[in-house]
């Protein structure tokens, strides 16, 4: 039945409300993986600018793995392996789908986003650094009151990127059976054999999001440039 429907009668009835279900999931993990993979990746971009040799090296040491083995390794080994391992420890431990795939995402992401902020935090003038101290402010307050604010207006296009790039790696949880854009686009159109169709919709729903997350970059880059400029 589903096969004699036309294109746009097929789309509106069948894939774009599942579609969009699965479209919902990618945004969850998209925003929720975001928001800690910032976090994560400034206290990264922190320790791996830290006058402590120690702090230092376990910042290199987690950039060098999670940017040095595949992300979709890291989501199999955060879902399958390590309830495995702490169980071996007698802690019983379950990870579902999602906050697998957030936790996987997140450490992913803080890792590059880390090296952003690095570069950014080095590309302001050591002048500015000298000057605050020479006002008596400290190198935690030189970091959090003068260095940071101008690090933000600097490194928006790359997180930008970077958040596009995460937008895409979503559809690795597939792999994990959770319900987001891609992992339904394949359950859609293995159901109904109308592959060309449903795959359309889904490269146009990531295509939307990416599209929001660059348009949503560009006013706040405006807004950063009345403010003070870059």
């Amino acid at each position: 039945m589903e096969a004699e429907l036309s294109f746009w009668a097929f789309s509106s009835q069948i894939v774009l409300p599942r579609l969009w279900e699965g479209m919902l999931v990618t945004l969850k993990l998209t925003f929720l993986s975001a928001f800690f993979g910032l976090i994560i990746g400034m206290f990264l971009a922190l320790l791996r600018l830290s006058g402590i040799r120690v702090l230092r090296y376990i910042s290199i040491a987690y950039i060098t793995l999670f940017r040095g083995t595949p992300l979709l390794l890291q989501i199999l080994f955060i879902y399958f392996a390590l309830p495995t391992i702490l169980g071996s420890y007698n802690i019983d431990m379950v990870i579902d789908a999602f906050p697998a795939g957030v936790i996987a995402l997140s450490l992913n992401a803080a890792a590059y986003l880390a090296e952003i902020y690095r570069a950014g935090i080095l590309s302001i003038h050591k002048g500015q650094r000298e000057a605050a101290r020479a006002l008596g402010l400290s190198r935690a307050q030189t970091m959090i009151k003068i260095i940071i604010p101008q690090t933000y207006r600097r490194i928006i296009p790359p997180i930008v990127n970077e958040l596009s790039a995460l937008t895409k790696e979503t559809s690795l949880v597939s792999v994990i059976s959770l319900g987001e854009l891609l992992y339904t686009t394949q359950r859609v159109g293995a159901k109904y054999l109308r592959i060309w169709e449903v795959y359309i919709w889904a490269g146009l729903g990531y295509l939307i999001i990416v599209f929001c997350l660059s348009s949503i970059a560009m006013k706040l880059e405006k807004r950063l440039e009345t403010k003070g400029g870059v």
